[in-house]
């Protein structure tokens, strides 16, 4: 009984440990995607990093949260990216939970963030 509550402990502890974890995806194929029609934005650096600049179409996670299951494709396979901002950020890992929870399977993480998208000269938009 022992052995089992250990490996169920540790099935435990590995599950948490890779909750919120997508491939990574570069700026370049990003814009690809986004060229293409093809992929859904999920800025997870919050309201405020959000309305000052974000990623074109990105929805703000933190703003959005409640409201996720209406703002994602009706397609779970569909293409989803999480980013926050930059490559030390790992606010991106609760949207990237957030996205799994709602069933979704195609999720990945733009690594260089807000910070990598305006220092390789991409352009940003203001919300509301």
């Amino acid at each position: 009984m022992k052995k089992l509550l250990a490996f169920a402990a540790a099935l435990f502890v590995v599950a948490q440990v890779y909750a919120g974890q997508a491939q990574d995806i570069t700026i370049p194929d990003l814009k690809a995607d986004m060229a293409a029609g093809k992929v859904t934005l999920l800025d997870a650096n919050g309201t405020k990093s959000w309305k000052e600049g974000h990623i074109p179409g990105a929805i703000d996670f933190k703003g959005s949260k409640d409201q996720l299951a209406n703002l994602l494709p009706k397609d779970k396979s569909a293409p989803i990216v999480a980013y926050c901002g930059g490559p030390q950020c790992v606010a991106y890992k609760a949207a990237v939970k957030a996205a799994e929870d709602l069933g979704y399977t195609n999720i990945k993480h733009l690594p260089a963030g807000i910070s990598g998208w305006k220092k390789a000269g991409e352009k940003t938009e203001s919300g509301s």
